[in-house]
């Protein structure tokens, strides 16, 4: 059944009052958040927030200057109490401030115009205040990309109205300024213990796993930073040539929806930089992601309604711990219409989920593995989740719908939350958590358990390291090998006074061939360059991996450890990524000297490749709320460029919207005259990729096949042959890059399979739904409460 028959038939089952009567939530303390006293009930809420580092400045500061007609409003409902408004032309107000960032606060409704805002003299936006209904302290403007010097804001007023708009109003109730810092100080990085079986990593490597040919070097790479993300990129993936998704939790973020609350996703055009809102109903704080055989994103699980200093009510969220987020395919250049459809009384999971692992499998249906039950921090006994669940709900060794328990996933307490999981082509699914290992065979919940991960090394939340399953390649029928990198040697049992932000983490990366005489011969040990925790490593598609992002020093989280940085449980950023070639002898696998970053970027953060072809590179947030001390909540977007995006690469032309399993098609390629006889016949000419879905140093659906190929005689005619099964590529959305002498195309959208939605069992669906309860009041529906 095609899954939009699931969704309406499920969106029209009978359920019994059980299934739908109300669950109180059992309210107890929990670490950012549980639902607290009065969280169902609506109070006004406004945008206006200034986070720790920021100052405010009111309408009436001497540093504030005005030129034309401006009158003073008084009312307790304004910021400091008043503020100064106009309806003369050419009105303007004007700020010098020192920083990186500027918001502008005032009010809107249908009396209100537009003005023009200008940033050191360059036009920045036009502001059309009007609103149907009138709403104070509203975020009219912000930037958050701006070089740490002296700045000026000026708004001028347009003498413009809409043709309903009343009056042409502009006012200004406060400047918010980001100071920011001039340079990023960043500490030394803490000494770490000497380990057996090193291998230090040295200069470039000199080919790749794919084609033997030369790897991008260090030379020629770029590192820019341009766009601002809106709402911190917790979550993020590549849904469109066009855009990225982004996800976040409950918190005051500047993006702002039509609702006038702060958003918690967004639309990322990667084009133009333009942000869309997202109206996510739940809070998705720690949510997992990845897209079904259809193509639909699915986000599952998050953080009960938000604690915080003003009522969870004020953010209009609902709990997100049993929350299923669906995100249909957009493939509409401006994104218009797209939008997260939420049904928590019909689409839901079984059981409560903070931290789970999101993985598509061969049938194209969604695994949910992990997580803990409630809010908390390092996992344990009490709130840990042992179970695999799956979207469609499935009968899995009669549990008819519900979810199955997980022997692993209680062995590896305490640090085993957002587990590290890959589909492998046998159907069986490679799991990590702590410092172990296992291959689970889902149709018959059987469990093989692999070697310990070497060193004591603990790979998974807090202790974070980074996974990705390396190229799958048809001349060794696909043999999967794994590459684990980073972490921390702590010891997950110790209380959280007992640990800093100064302990070193992990530099080890571990490969695992997950043959017989691979897993016999047991994981193959290197060291990175750095020490990292909460790195990120995106696949190129030459078959290198960047590894970015990072801290080298603490674990995970925030406001637990002691030597806290601001509330970060890490310090030490790690600013400089490395390239990691598969393909060659241990010891000459990773290149230095790329271009170094000077954002910090830890936990929180996230890294992806774009159909482009560099890598996206955003968010961090170890913070409560938004926050402006060190280590702040991260707007800015870098984006690394490889050397080949400053070449003349390969296209590719007339690929088929949908490839099947095993299907042979012809595309139109043209490989430039500088780049011909270099490896055009070898293997991984085509590389289909999945880009995944990130969040917290969790790659489980980034994914390299290299496809059957050959080039025709004319030089131009491509023949393709399809992945031969789902186990190899599970069904869903894919991107086609041809590579040439080491520098791939830009990528083509194709649907893998047969488009379809998973399988549905209506039985397990409905007995899900009856047997199950809503544990944190994630079907109540609340107002905006909006003033």
């Amino acid at each position: 059944m095609h899954l939009r028959s699931f969704f309406t038939a499920l969106i029209f089952t009978s359920l019994s009052s059980h299934a739908l009567a109300a669950h109180k939530p059992e309210v107890e303390p929990a670490w950012n958040g549980h639902t607290p006293p009065g969280a169902a009930t609506p109070a006004p809420f406004t945008p206006y927030y200034v986070p720790p580092g920021a100052k405010s400045y009111d309408s009436a500061s001497p540093l504030v200057h005005y030129k034309g007609s401006w009158t003073d409003a008084y009312a307790a409902r304004f910021v400091g109490g008043s503020l100064r408004k106009t309806t003369k032309h050419g009105a303007a107000v004007s700020f010098t401030f020192t920083g990186t960032g500027i918001e502008w606060f005032g009010c809107t409704g249908p009396r209100y115009g537009s003005a023009d805002v200008y940033i050191d003299g360059k036009h920045a936006q036009r502001v059309d205040a009007y609103t149907a209904q009138d709403h104070v302290q509203q975020r009219l403007f912000w930037s958050f990309n701006l070089p740490h010097k002296k700045h000026t804001i000026k708004i001028i007023h347009s003498g413009k109205k809409r043709k309903h708009g009343k009056t042409t109003t502009i006012d200004l109730d406060a400047f918010v300024v980001t100071k920011g810092t001039p340079s990023q100080s960043v500490p030394a990085l803490p000494q770490v213990p000497s380990r057996p079986s090193v291998q230090n990593s040295v200069q470039k490597a000199p080919t790749t796993a794919a084609q033997g040919a030369t790897p991008p070097s260090s030379g020629g790479w770029e590192l820019v930073q341009k766009g601002t993300t809106g709402v911190n990129a917790m979550q993020l993936a590549i849904i469109s040539p066009s855009h990225a998704l982004i996800m976040d939790k409950v918190e005051h973020n500047p993006l702002t929806t039509d609702k006038k609350r702060p958003a918690w996703g967004a639309l990322y055009n990667l084009e133009t930089h333009t942000l869309t809102p997202l109206h996510v109903k739940s809070n998705s704080f720690c949510a997992g992601g990845t897209f079904l055989g259809n193509g639909t994103l699915v986000n599952v699980g998050g953080n009960p309604v938000v604690e915080d200093h003003t009522a969870a009510a004020d953010f209009g969220d609902a709990g997100g711990m049993q929350a299923i987020r669906l995100f249909a395919p957009c493939e509409v250049a401006d994104a218009a219409g797209c939008d997260i459809l939420e049904d928590p009384a019909r689409i839901r999971l079984a059981s409560p989920r903070w931290y789970n692992t999101a993985l598509r499998i061969q049938d194209g249906s969604a695994m949910i593995l992990g997580g803990s039950t409630r809010g908390g921090w390092m996992n344990n006994v009490t709130t840990n989740n042992p179970t695999v669940e799956y979207f469609p709900p499935k009968s899995i060794q009669g549990a008819n719908g519900t979810p199955v328990r997980m022997q692993f996933l209680v062995d590896t307490l305490n640090s085993n939350l957002f587990p590290i999981a890959f589909a492998l082509p046998d159907g069986r699914v490679f799991v990590a958590a702590n410092r172990d290992a296992m291959l689970y065979d889902w149709q018959t919940n059987t469990e093989q358990r692999l070697p310990q991960i070497p060193n004591g090394v603990r790979v998974t939340y807090p202790m974070t390291g980074t996974a990705v399953l390396l190229p799958l390649v048809p001349e060794n029928n696909y043999a999967p090998e794994v590459l684990i990198c980073g972490g921390s040697t702590l010891e997950d049992t110790q209380p959280s006074w007992a640990l800093s932000a100064r302990d070193p983490a992990s530099d080890q990366c571990a490969r695992l061939l997950l043959t017989p005489a691979g897993i016999e011969t047991g994981w193959q040990v290197e060291r990175m360059p750095n020490p990292r925790t909460m790195p990120d490593a995106v696949l190129l598609p030459t078959g290198a991996v960047v590894l970015v992002n990072g801290a080298g020093s603490g674990i995970s989280g925030y406001g637990n450890v002691k030597d806290q940085v601001g509330q970060s449980n890490a310090d030490a950023p790690v600013l400089a990524p490395v390239l990691y070639d598969p393909g060659v002898p241990a010891g000459n696998r990773f290149t230095q000297g790329l271009p170094e970053s000077t954002i910090p970027r830890m936990y929180h953060s996230t890294a992806t490749l774009t159909p482009n072809g560099d890598i996206m590179i955003a968010g961090s947030n170890p913070n409560l709320d938004r926050s402006e001390m060190a280590y702040g909540t991260e707007y800015r977007v870098e984006w690394l460029r490889p050397s080949y995006m400053t070449t003349e690469r390969p296209t590719l032309n007339g690929a088929p919207r949908m490839l099947g399993f095993g299907e042979k098609v012809q595309v139109q390629v043209t490989i430039p005259q500088g780049l011909r006889g270099k490896h055009t016949l070898t293997l991984g000419t085509v590389s289909l990729m999945d880009l995944g879905y990130v969040t917290h140093a969790v790659h489980a659906n980034s994914r390299l096949v290299y496809l059957v190929s050959e080039l025709g005689d004319d030089g131009r005619t491509l023949a393709i042959t399809g992945p031969p099964n789902g186990g190899i590529y599970p069904p869903g959305p894919g991107w086609l890059y041809v590579v040439a002498g080491d520098v791939p195309s830009t990528g083509l959208k194709i649907m893998v399979g047969d488009g379809q939605g998973p399988p549905v069992d209506h039985d397990a669906i409905r007995n899900m739904l009856e047997s199950t309860k809503l544990a944190d009041g994630s079907a109540t529906s609340k107002t905006d409460g909006s003033e």
